[in-house]
């Protein structure tokens, strides 16, 4: 079977849309992958999910120019995609930072491959437990269900229309204060914490608060979030739900 060059092109736009979003979804194309491991799902998945439509032989190739800006405009819109899946983890990065604050944890730093940042200790419990609930929920079944979309709404090749900028702003917006609705909790147990220590340390000056403090911190807070999981679990779920139609919502005028 002959195929054209035509048809490898277009192949070659919808593998390098496909990369473009998965290197943005630390589960399925972040750093902790190893790059054959990227390579080799993201040819998976364009041979999969993409509806192929055969081209004779003698089809007319795109021009040098030409293809250049169509792998441009697939790295443009495979960005944009990946954009929004990203902003969910970043929610969670901002929810488990904004926890770690106060809770006794900050002091030392641990380095978190999979989303390539770092924070104390009980941000990245709090991102790692999160980051299990996602593959829990089949998060990355609805990423990879929304990149087939992005072909049923911008085909390769096609004219592009983007949304808004005030569309991409408010997105952002809504989930960085997604990201401190979920830390409130915890964050009111520990100013709960700082208030009982400051009233302590008036009331009782021979009480070491400096040194019972720091434990103390530590146990509300691990309770807390305990806690927190309960409360939130739907919260996270949904989340992870909507990351799909947020996707596709960034492609869409």
């Amino acid at each position: 079977m002959l195929i054209s060059v035509a048809q490898a092109q277009i192949f070659i736009l919808a593998f390098t849309r496909v990369m473009a979003i998965l290197i943005h979804i630390p589960m399925l194309g972040g750093q902790i992958v190893p790059n054959q491991v990227r390579i080799a799902l993201g040819l998976i998945l364009t041979m999969i999910l993409i509806p192929w439509t055969p081209l004779g032989v003698e089809a007319e190739a795109f021009g040098l120019f030409a293809f250049a800006v169509m792998i441009l405009r697939e790295i443009i819109i495979g960005t944009l995609a990946g954009f929004a899946a990203n902003l969910t983890f970043g929610a969670i990065q901002i929810a488990g930072e904004a926890m770690g604050l106060g809770s006794g944890f900050g002091s030392s730093r641990i380095f978190n491959p999979s989303m390539e940042d770092s924070g104390s200790a009980f941000s990245q419990l709090f991102v790692i437990t999160a980051t299990l609930l996602f593959l829990i929920v089949n998060g990355h079944h609805m990423a990879i269900v929304a990149i087939q979309k992005t072909f049923t709404v911008i085909p390769v090749g096609s004219s592009v229309v983007f949304g808004s900028l005030d569309q991409l702003l408010g997105m952002t917006a809504h989930l960085i204060t997604a990201g401190i609705q979920i830390a409130l909790p915890v964050m009111a147990a520990l100013l709960l914490t700082d208030l009982t220590l400051g009233l302590m340390a008036r009331v009782a000056p021979q009480v070491q608060v400096f040194f019972l403090g720091l434990p103390l911190k530590v146990a509300v807070s691990l309770v807390a979030l305990g806690l927190l999981f309960s409360i939130v679990g739907p919260t996270l779920s949904n989340m992870f739900q909507e990351l799909g139609p947020r996707m596709i919502s960034l492609l869409q005028q």
